[in-house]
């Protein structure tokens, strides 16, 4: 199978390869892993996939979901299904991103990825014991972009500084920090490349109730 086969087995099940190198013996992926390939939520669709699902009414439905289709992709195209959770020991994820050359560290400091933005997300990878042939990589957003990111966050939780998560968790508790907690980080928000992705309301609402529990 080629990458852009694997690429529309990935887009049937709305996941999407946002990512895929080479690995080096320095890159800390599977032994004799020719070609990784990172998967993300395909937007729009994923989460109506996920939701519609029998992992949804399950405990931890996302991780199993995720569990359950990456499993699968992987063993029809003959590879090894890797995970950013269930660790101790957890796979290196933010460094296979930067290693990918579809994700960057961006100005406030957390992953910006080609597609997504700011809302990026790794539910899984596929190790390959073969090599494939990659697309050209993309151009990194933040060269043209003015930025709105830095100056986001009404309480400077997340900006060029880092990230103050207890600074975040407390912002979340307030009236103001609602509309955080309903539709998403401002930050990640703010992103032109995150506005274009496609992500719904209700699923950064899902997932920031995880998040601020």
């Amino acid at each position: 199978m080629t990458f852009e086969d694997i690429q529309r087995a990935c887009r049937s099940v709305s996941l999407d390869i946002a990512g895929a190198f080479h690995p080096n013996a320095e890159d800390g992926a599977p032994e004799g892993c020719q070609t990784l390939l990172l998967l993300s939520p395909a937007e729009p669709g994923f989460w109506k996939t996920l939701t519609e699902s029998p992992e949804w009414r399950q405990s931890d439905p996302v991780d199993r979901w995720s569990e359950s289709v990456i499993g699968n992709l992987a063993r029809q195209v003959s590879g090894t299904a890797l995970f950013p959770f269930g660790g101790p020991p957890y796979q290196p994820f933010i460094r296979w991103a930067a290693r990918s050359g579809s994700a960057w560290v961006s100005p406030v400091t957390i992953l910006v990825q080609a597609k997504a933005g700011l809302m990026v997300s790794y539910r899984g990878a596929i190790a390959l014991a073969r090599r494939l042939d990659l697309p050209a990589l993309p151009t990194k957003p933040c060269e043209t972009c003015l930025r709105p990111c830095l100056s986001a966050c009404p309480v400077r939780a997340l900006s060029a500084d880092g990230y103050d998560l207890e600074a975040c968790h407390a912002f979340l508790d307030t009236k103001a920090g609602q509309d955080c907690m309903t539709r998403g980080c401002a930050v990640r928000r703010s992103c032109p490349v995150s506005q274009s992705y496609g992500r719904l309301e209700e699923q950064s609402a899902y997932h920031m109730s995880v998040f601020h529990k």
